[in-house]
């Protein structure tokens, strides 16, 4: 980073303000998530002459993540001018672990208390005079969500006067310190803290030390000794590090006890949410009702929006048509791009961004409002149960959304044996994409008749979409127990306060960040998978049409597991998009050569009818839509965020295995 000794980096527990305190200084639109490990790299900005870094949240230097790795070795390698530990007023002395932590480390911290007004509505009151005293360091108040103190915090840092910080231990701790000290070469600087460090015998660290400080600890004969010595006095380094940590924590409830008084306690909003949203009874009702409200909100908000695009695609065709006329365009050539590519892309994009457009705001709103984390927290059992994390309640909320971006927000597991069970049964609870054509069946073969077709719809769906969670629970002990076995890690799960959502923020974050995002690449594979299926359905081999050779591979084993063989090729060809599996279908029942709008619900059973679909048909074409492959949008999330195409592979295999088992045992009983 360029002008090193004017950084100023922002460090802090996740979600006590940091990004929304980055926002304010530098204008950028870094989101400001509602759970822990949101803020997955640094973020850096400029704020007058100095270059701001916003790091990924974190609750000590001893890193359990690759996000907290991230914070723990820019916090303590990285020549920042200044630290600024942000804090939630609110929750003091669970904070105070990392500051003190960090003040051993830096020289120039600085501590940000943030969130002083919800501290005062919870009757909170905090002696910042006496914290300075205590800490031996700046402390100052701000509200960052107003913008409050912000500016003057920056503004005061060059004027401000900063001592040394140090913790007394044990004085067996403090002469094994010493002794460490001395025996470390004279160009290492912050020998204290660094002995405190080789102390703890933490190898992850001691690497980074090596990297970072470019000498090898371990050549040295005289450490390595001293070491073992005490190891031996003090047992395994475990130990040694829980007295490090007692210590800190001691001196952090010492610290808050003397300057934090609660005065009258008023009315507690969150302990009343809590109470319904967690309750023994309640929680799970509640999850099931925030559910169905975004379905149908969902699936009634997204019609007019995708028939507007419809209607503007079409009229956008007829423009290029008379285009590619004036020009002379071959008329081969016209029907590859407006027949092939052209319709095929935007079917994608009318059908697949209305949807993402509603949904990913919704979801936003029950981030920034807290409710996700109390999702996980009611989910936790279940996962544990399952023998994996409680986090990927998270992603599979996410996956709802888009299966790419729940695979996306697996990072937010610490675990790399949890985070690849959440990617693999990903995919298990349908995304958006597979919304229209599962609310289509099920409307035409079992809401039809009635009289209130949409809310049946919507109780259906939401019985697929638990399904599609019991699922998730199943495979995920499974995997545990084969694949990826392991224990079950233990996590922190913070509650976060109840907060009121931002608008501008959530529509901002969930249309760039997330909807056109994930848009863009469904639309780059949406492309070449569009010229394939001109290329199939308008090429002939022996007077035979191309894919009515893939049509005919399939057909038994289509029959085999209640389907046929056109079903089979159009989720073969609608791997781009699970959106164009059914208007495949419907073309190729049509035999027309271009993809079809479904339009009129009658015409549509009437076509399935006669070509004998049943009510057995209807239930194994909705269980092999919620289970099979990824799209190819997701397949390709999977392998950049794993690497490993071995990985990718199993997340194909793993859902088609399943919904092919279902589907055999679906047209075997009924």
């Amino acid at each position: 980073m360029k002008n090193k000794n004017k950084i100023i980096t922002l460090a802090g527990n996740p979600n006590v303000g940091k990004s929304t305190i980055f926002n304010f200084l530098t204008g950028m639109n870094q989101h400001t998530g509602n759970w822990s490990g949101k803020t997955v790299a640094n973020a850096t900005g400029k704020y007058k002459e100095f270059f701001i870094a916003d790091i990924p949240g974190t609750y000590s230097l001893h890193s359990n993540s690759p996000e907290e790795e991230i914070a723990r070795d820019f916090l303590c390698f990285e020549e920042s001018e200044y630290i600024i530990v942000v804090c939630d007023a609110t929750n003091l002395e669970r904070n105070l672990n990392l500051v003190i932590q960090i003040a051993e480390l830096n020289k120039k911290t600085v501590l940000c208390l943030n969130m002083l007004d919800e501290a005062k509505k919870k009757g909170i009151a905090i002696d910042i005079n006496k914290l300075s005293e205590l800490l031996n360091m700046p402390v100052f108040g701000v509200t960052a969500k107003k913008g409050k103190g912000i500016k003057e915090m920056i503004d005061k840092l060059p004027t401000l006067e900063f001592k040394e910080f140090k913790l007394k231990y044990s004085p067996a701790i403090e002469e094994s310190i010493n002794e460490i000290e001395k025996s470390l070469p004279e160009f290492i600087d912050n020998k204290r803290w660094i002995a405190l460090r080789l102390l703890e015998n933490n190898n992850d660290f001691i690497a980074s030390l090596i990297k970072y400080k470019n000498y090898d600890f371990y050549s040295n004969d005289k450490l390595i000794q001293l070491m073992q010595k005490e190891k031996n006095l003090f047992g395994e380094s475990d130990n040694i590090s829980d007295i490090i940590a007692e210590t800190i924590y001691e001196y952090a409830t010492k610290v808050k006890k003397a300057t934090t008084k609660i005065t009258e306690k008023k009315s507690d909003k969150d302990y009343l949410l809590d109470k319904i949203f967690t309750g023994k009874y309640t929680a799970i009702p509640c999850m099931l009702i925030f559910l169905t409200i975004i379905i149908w909100l969902t699936v009634k908000g997204a019609n007019y929006p995708s028939k507007l695009l419809s209607y503007l695609f079409e009229n956008l065709e007829y423009y290029i048509k008379n285009f590619f006329i004036k020009i002379n365009l071959n008329p081969l050539v016209q029907s590859f791009i407006i027949d092939g590519i052209y319709k095929v892309t935007t079917w994608v994009i009318s059908v697949m961004l209305p949807p993402m457009a509603i949904f990913f705001p919704l979801f936003t709103i029950l981030e920034d409002f807290g409710y996700l984390p109390r999702i996980a927290f009611n989910l936790d059992k279940c996962f544990a149960c399952s023998k994996s994390c409680g986090k990927q309640a998270l992603t599979m909320c996410m996956g709802i959304g888009c299966n790419a971006v729940g695979v996306t927000g697996c990072r937010i597991i610490d675990s790399k044996r949890e985070r690849l069970i959440a990617i693999l049964t990903n995919s298990f609870v349908p995304c958006n994409g597979r919304f229209p054509s599962i609310i289509v069946i099920l409307t035409i073969f079992f809401s039809w008749s009635s009289k209130y077709s949409g809310l049946t719809t919507t109780l259906y769906m939401l019985i697929v979409i638990c399904s599609g969670i019991l699922m998730t629970f199943i495979f995920s002990y499974i995997l545990s127990k084969t694949l990826l076995k392991g224990i079950p890690s233990s996590f922190t799960l913070e509650l976060p306060p109840y907060r009121t959502p931002q608008p501008g923020k959530i529509i901002v974050h969930s249309l760039i960040n997330r909807t056109f995002t994930v848009m863009w690449r469904a639309v780059t594979v949406a492309i070449p998978c569009g010229a394939l299926i001109w290329i199939l359905t308008n090429t002939s081999i022996n007077g035979v049409i191309t894919v009515n050779y893939l049509i005919n591979l399939f057909k038994n084993f289509g029959n085999l597991i209640g389907l046929d063989g056109v079903i089979i090729s159009s989720f073969i060809l609608g791997i781009p998009a699970n959106e164009i599996i059914l208007p495949l279908a419907i073309m190729l029942y049509s035999g027309t050569n271009a993809l079809t709008e479904i339009g009129n619900l009658e015409s549509v059973i009437t076509l399935l009818i006669t070509n004998g679909w049943t009510i057995k048909t209807a239930l194994c074409y909705i269980a092999f839509t919620l289970f099979h492959w990824p799209c190819s949008t997701t397949l390709l999330t999977v392998y950049k965020e794993t690497k490993s195409i071995k990985w990718m592979l199993y997340s194909f295999i793993i859902p088609t295995f399943i919904g092919i088992s279902i589907c055999f045992l679906l047209n075997l009983l009924l």
